[in-house]
């Protein structure tokens, strides 16, 4: 029997056919069984398709909304690149393309061509950056301290008293202040190898003593109290502040901030021809009767060969002027008068000659090599009184001249011509 045949009309060939079908061994039997399974395989996926497709929910409404995203997405990212790279281009956005940099950008961000990477980033001027801006330092300059301990210092060969204080940035003063013991206020004193105190600051020095206090100290110097105090390089305990003592013991030197005090005048005191001996201590040139004599007419004349100032010139530390000149050169009396002076003194100027010109004018000169004039001698203005040296404490040959008048000692280049 044929399959189409029975699909076309079931009932009628199974009815013509019933024993056939009855007998399972029979030949139509069999035909048909393999009929049957046949169909059944082919109709098998067609409906495995359908009732997959019956499980599946369709959901346009998803797929919209996931397209929607991506578009967004994309837009961001285009807006975002189109702006960066008009930035670099300093706003002018006509020069890139933001929809062929995007597909760069989103394509691999390391295969942006080199004319866009490289583009220079220039701030546009419409931007204003109101925060702090940091500017690189390559070179860190450390701000010096103030410095507040006392150092030493080594006199050299050459060296004067002004030169080491300018060195040092302090006033000629305070390198006599904080050195006394060894230069006895008298820049004349200075030696080679002479070791010195060098303060930190200008003011003076000062050792402290059994019994002294803080007040008595500041007002000896001219300062306030809480200078002193002040100055960290002094060596108080401060847990003993409210003492006199300050936690201070004998033998503690102190760092007097802007103290200032007398300086000793070493050279010679006020000699007259009516009372000489007033200079007996001074030396052996002293010279101890009255004498009458030459008068000067207060007019002075220059008193040595040399016109070159050498070594120190006036100032409150040094009342007079060194003249330099030749070892052995012509020393001139300035004006008339009578030697109330001649020979060596004790306190560093070597031999030396006073004249009183009986005027109340007075004029000295020190660290002659040779003295020719005489106690109570009467010397007229030009006359030769001895020759020029470097005795007493002298670092050369030069004539240290001075001149008072009534006790005060001006500067003598404003007398001397």
């Amino acid at each position: 029997m044929d399959v189409e045949n029975i699909e076309t009309s079931p009932v009628e060939d199974t009815a013509e056919t019933g024993e056939n079908l009855d007998n399972p061994n029979s030949a139509a039997g069999e035909e048909l069984d393999q009929s049957t399974s046949s169909t059944a395989t082919q109709e098998l996926p067609a409906m495995v398709d359908q009732q997959s497709d019956n499980t599946r929910p369709d959901r346009p409404g998803l797929r919209i909304l996931v397209t929607l995203v991506m578009i967004s997405v994309l837009g961001i990212l285009a807006y975002l690149a189109f702006q960066r790279l008009t930035q670099a281009r300093g706003g002018t956005s006509a020069e890139i393309d933001p929809a062929a940099a995007l597909a760069q950008a989103v394509a691999d961000p390391r295969d942006i061509p080199v004319e866009v990477a490289s583009v220079p980033y220039n701030i546009p001027e419409t931007i204003a950056y109101t925060g702090i801006q940091r500017k690189p330092e390559f070179k860190t300059t450390i701000p010096e301290r103030s410095r507040v301990d006392v150092i030493t210092y080594t006199v050299q060969q050459g060296d004067t008293l002004f030169e080491i204080a300018d060195k040092y940035s302090i006033k000629p003063e305070t390198l006599l202040w904080g050195n006394f013991e060894t230069l006895k206020d008298n820049p004349h004193f200075l030696k080679e190898g002479q070791v010195l105190n060098i303060l930190p600051v200008n003011g003076t020095y000062y050792e402290w003593h059994d019994g002294d206090t803080l007040a008595g100290v500041a007002g000896l110097f001219k300062v306030d109290p809480q200078d002193i105090i002040d100055f960290s390089g002094n060596p108080f305990d401060l847990t003993t502040m409210n003492t006199q003592s300050f936690g201070l013991a004998p033998g503690a030197w102190l760092v007097v901030p802007g103290g200032t005090r007398p300086i000793k005048d070493w050279g010679p005191p006020t000699i007259t021809r009516s009372n000489p001996a007033a200079a007996r201590y001074y030396g052996e040139g002293s010279c101890g009767s009255v004498y009458e004599g030459a008068i000067g007419n207060s007019t002075f004349i220059w008193p040595t060969v040399g016109r070159d100032i050498s070594g120190y010139g006036y100032s409150g530390i040094h009342p007079g002027v060194d003249i330099g000149g030749a070892l052995g050169a012509p020393i001139f009396s300035v004006d008339n008068g009578v030697v109330v002076f001649a020979g060596w003194s004790d306190y560093g100027y070597g031999y030396m000659v006073v004249i009183d010109h009986g005027n109340g004018y007075q004029t000295a000169y020190a660290h002659l090599s040779a003295v020719s004039v005489g106690c109570g001698q009467s010397v007229f203005q030009g006359g030769t009184i001895g020759a020029l040296g470097s005795t007493g404490n002298s670092s050369g040959p030069h004539l240290h001249f001075e001149l008072s008048f009534n006790g005060a000692k001006p500067n003598p280049l404003d007398y001397i011509r």
